[in-house]
């Protein structure tokens, strides 16, 4: 049985989706996604549903992906890395444009994807000691598919720092970058949530789906097929070639890549 994704509903439709996967930082491979991504189709389908939060088991909310996710997909094929991040991909996509209001709840730190899943919800409420970063790019592959979200969350400038440096950054700074709305003591991170939930609950469910819809309607660049295809490609291009190959057998061997001095 895969319960690498635990789902709650309370009586007042609230659903909780709890990556489970404490004992790699819940680092998302192919099985989660598929769990997650079945659990949200489910989730957007219920009438009773009023609203969702994704949050982490264990001290993490997500590392991205697991030495095992690196190792395997350095062995992958085209066709079955393009079919894999397309999942990915199709996960993103799908949290992003949910007909439900979406909190991440951040009680950890957020690496790689985990930190586009925090980028496609429409509130994100961190723990002040969390971290976050995209460390990619020391493996030497990109983080293609979560690029448009991060940049449409913390804009372009601070997207060329973060995501081509792999610097860490806290939560005071993801909150001034805009991948965060709120920071809180971890100790008062659920009142926080709990606070939020509330003020969602007297909202008109359609009336904030409408308006998220204009939102992205009336967005400078819309997420659109073609960008998503387009970062996809970028994607798998980069994790075939020669840097891509060495940045991952370098990470599953646990060395330096070669273009480390």
């Amino acid at each position: 049985m895969n319960d690498s994704v635990l789902l709650a509903v309370d009586p007042r439709g609230i659903a909780t989706l709890t990556l489970n996967r404490p004992e790699c930082h819940n680092a998302i491979d192919r099985d989660c996604a598929g769990l997650l991504l079945a659990n949200l189709d489910t989730l957007a389908e219920d009438e009773e549903i009023r609203a969702i939060v994704i949050t982490g088991s264990g001290i993490s909310f997500s590392a991205g992906h697991d030495t095992d996710a690196v190792r395997r997909m350095a062995q992958a094929g085209e066709a079955e890395l393009r079919t894999e991040l397309g999942q990915y991909s199709q996960l993103l996509a799908r949290l992003d444009t949910l007909p439900k209001p979406t909190i991440a709840r951040v009680q950890g730190s957020a690496f790689g994807l985990g930190a586009g899943l925090i980028a496609c919800c429409d509130f994100a409420i961190g723990a002040s000691d969390a971290l976050f970063g995209f460390s990619e790019v020391r493996l030497g592959i990109i983080a293609g598919i979560s690029i448009p979200y991060i940049v449409r969350a913390i804009g372009a400038r601070a997207a060329r720092r973060y995501l081509i440096s792999s610097e860490r950054f806290n939560a005071g700074k993801a909150k001034r970058l805009g991948l965060l709305h709120q920071d809180e003591a971890p100790a008062l991170l659920d009142q926080a949530v709990e606070q939020l939930l509330r003020q969602l609950l007297i909202n008109g469910p359609q009336a904030m789906l409408i308006s998220r819809q204009l939102i992205a309607t009336v967005a400078e660049q819309p997420i659109d097929d073609a960008l998503r295809a387009h970062v996809l490609e970028k994607s798998l291009q980069v994790r075939l070639s020669d840097e891509g190959s060495e940045g991952t057998a370098a990470f599953i061997e646990h060395r330096a890549p070669n273009w480390v001095g």
